[in-house]
């Protein structure tokens, strides 16, 4: 999250770490949130097809070229207004870079090939960008300035010279869990394995019937797992009423 006397804002980052349908489904929730307090949710792309092709602008047309969103959040983590909520955390190994390159290279994207052995200026030159997409550089870029999430050495002297020690428990506690138990998440999942190759796509049904294309397009593999499910808003709205009015009765925080 940036923040200055004018214009703060959040800044949500794509990345491959997340199954895409849990990535696009929290960030409307955020905005609509945010918009609350007049703050705006803005991306910034940092999978790693986006960290590839923000390494060679010069073999990509100007439609397919991809701004470095890395190195501009990179500057921004050193900057005192900048406070990290969240940081992703982010791999991305030699034979993940290799597929990568292969479809984005099958995809029209005019990428030169991951060097093992790289010979000429050219090659290591190659090599060099391609080897800041990788995980182990990623990650340090964003873990630097205030996004530091080590204990400075007093806190851990404190925690030395006086260490916590566990209260007595006791079974009259009345800490429970509840959970809906149906129309939920878990209880309203479906997989498929598919059977053969198939394109797909994901739509969302309205009560009056109205069809609204969530995404178009899905290729997919025989032997895929297809996975779905759905969180019917209503019956979570009845379920929470339901477990406030019994922590109530019950004299418990909820």
């Amino acid at each position: 999250m940036t923040d200055s006397a004018s214009a703060p804002e959040i800044i949500y980052t794509h990345t491959d770490e997340a199954p895409l349908l849990a990535t696009y489904s929290l960030l409307p929730i955020i905005r609509a949130y945010a918009a609350q307090a007049g703050v705006p949710v803005v991306t910034r792309d940092i999978s790693l097809s986006g960290r590839i092709l923000a390494h060679f602008p010069e073999r990509l047309t100007a439609e397919q070229r991809v701004d470095d969103a890395l190195a501009e959040l990179g500057v921004l983590a050193e900057e005192p207004q900048a406070n990290i909520i969240k940081l992703p955390n982010i791999s991305a190994s030699i034979p993940q870079l290799k597929a990568a390159i292969t479809e984005l290279r099958e995809q029209g994207f005019d990428l030169p090939d991951y060097p093992d052995n790289p010979e000429s200026d050219e090659e290591r030159d190659v090599r060099a960008r391609y080897d800041k997409v990788k995980g182990s550089a990623v990650n340090p870029v964003l873990r630097q300035g205030n996004s530091d999430r080590r204990a400075p050495a007093s806190v851990k002297n404190y925690a030395r010279n006086h260490p916590h020690r566990m209260g007595a428990w006791s079974g009259d506690s009345k800490t429970n869990v509840a959970t809906m138990g149906h129309d939920d998440f878990r209880s309203n999942e479906k997989s498929v394995v598919l059977a053969a190759d198939d394109t797909l796509r994901i739509e969302h049904v309205a009560t009056d019937g109205t069809v609204t294309v969530l995404k178009d397009g899905l290729e997919v593999l025989a032997g895929e797992v297809v996975d779905g499910t759905f969180l019917d808003v209503a019956k979570l709205g009845d379920f929470l009423a339901d477990q406030i009015a019994r922590a109530k009765a019950e004299d418990v925080l909820f």
